[in-house]
């Protein structure tokens, strides 16, 4: 089996992409980095170029699904409005070449790539830099690329696992409520 998964970390001025390729459930990193909006004054601008530099990732990497990060809830709802005109951008991109996607919660991925739900930035990075052998020198200043990346080794990670109805705080509290699958020496 191969596929090649694309992570998006949707923003507004800084857009986050990783791509994966998994041969026979081993991930590796193809490439991440970053879709910078900050010299566009206007928004509509913006969102343009995001649909161009996705189809251009798209295009160049063909990937299989698309892993994209859920918006988080703010308590500004304009920073909402245009995180989700952002995210929604990738999206149509992906549906526009027939790329399948696949939406994680920050927590989720957070928790997927590092055991902790509120890890931070640099957290995830680091897990992510140990866990696909890259170097240190490969990270961007941006953390937005591997938080991309990080979306895309959350569906990794995912892929072929059904979904469980439960809900767990940690792995302690996944200890606590699942003593039979515990091994004791």
């Amino acid at each position: 089996m191969e596929k090649i998964i694309l992570g998006i970390d949707p923003g507004t001025n800084i857009m986050g992409y990783g791509v994966l390729k998994v041969v026979d459930h081993h991930a590796e990193m193809v490439t991440m980095g970053v879709i910078d909006m900050r010299k566009f004054p206007d928004g509509y601008l913006k969102l343009g170029h995001i649909f161009e530099r996705v189809t251009g990732i798209i295009d160049a990497y063909l990937p299989d699904e698309l892993a994209i990060e859920a918006p988080f809830f703010g308590k500004n709802a304009q920073t909402m409005l245009k995180l989700g005109r952002a995210q929604g951008t990738a999206i149509a991109a992906a549906i526009h070449h027939g790329v399948p996607i696949h939406e994680y919660a920050p927590m989720k991925i957070k928790m997927a790539i590092t055991g902790i739900g509120s890890a931070s930035k640099e957290q995830v990075a680091g897990m992510l830099q140990r866990m696909l052998k890259f170097d240190a020198d490969t990270l961007t200043k941006f953390r937005d690329a591997t938080d991309a990346l990080a979306a895309a080794y959350c569906h990794f990670l995912q892929m072929g696992r059904p979904e469980s109805q439960a809900n767990y705080r940690s792995w302690k509290d996944f200890a606590n409520k699942n003593q039979n699958r515990i091994c004791k020496k």
